[in-house]
């Protein structure tokens, strides 16, 4: 593949907030929608790379998890299909992550056992300087653990979002990013390469404030 249609389909990548289809790249650059969609992954590969080497996060930090997927879209409905049940529980993919007030975003696919006392204990250990931090979650028992080796605050959501400073609405926002992408423009992720997905939303996250972004990508991909 020319390196002129690599450029083109980084910082088209990288321009796209809310993420782009296979599809509607493949017809701006005029290559085969399964070269593109291959092409693609190894960019959002380099992204999820990238993330695994980045420094802990420290400071504020909330830390929370979302649930991605659902059911069909209206035209692609079965008579089988059942919607999805909402929040915790639900047969959705659940996405756990930790987000630096003002700062980056770490997140990652879960399994059961990443959802449970100690799973989530690893993951905001394995994250966050939990010397130097706050964590802030909300009131899920799953975080029950995280007091004894961090300073720990929670906001209890069925009787306020925001308490002066404690509040996970940082976290909230990338949340509606990763769900953006997938509603917007991809409508599914299999359960192989969803990991991928959402390593590009915290990516493109976490570079946000950055002048200069096509250079990193190039640097990242060259490594």
């Amino acid at each position: 593949m020319p390196l002129r249609k690599w450029f083109l389909l980084i910082a088209l990548m990288l321009n796209a907030k809310k993420s782009a289809s296979a599809y509607q790249i493949s017809r701006d650059l005029g290559i085969r929608r399964a070269t593109v969609w291959s092409m693609m992954h190894r960019v959002r590969l380099a992204m999820a790379t990238d993330q695994e080497q980045s420094d802990l996060l420290h400071g504020i930090v909330e830390a929370d998890e979302c649930y991605v997927g659902g059911k069909p879209r209206k035209g692609n409905k079965r008579d089988d299909d059942k919607p999805n049940t909402r929040g915790r529980g639900t047969k959705k993919v659940p996405v756990v992550g930790a987000v630096e007030r003002f700062g980056s975003v770490t997140a990652k696919v879960a399994d059961a056992n990443d959802l449970s006392a100690n799973g989530l204990l690893k993951f905001v250990c394995k994250f966050v300087d939990t010397e130097a931090s706050l964590v802030i979650t909300d009131e899920y028992s799953g975080y029950n653990e995280l007091a004894a080796k961090m300073r720990h605050a929670r906001i209890n959501h069925s009787v306020q979002y925001a308490d002066g400073l404690i509040h996970t609405n940082t976290i909230e926002g990338f949340w509606a990013l990763v769900k953006r992408a997938w509603y917007g423009s991809h409508h599914h992720y299999s359960k192989k390469y969803i990991g991928l997905y959402i390593a590009e939303a915290a990516y493109k996250y976490n570079i946000r404030h950055q002048p200069e972004t096509f250079a990193p990508m190039l640097a990242i991909m060259a490594t």
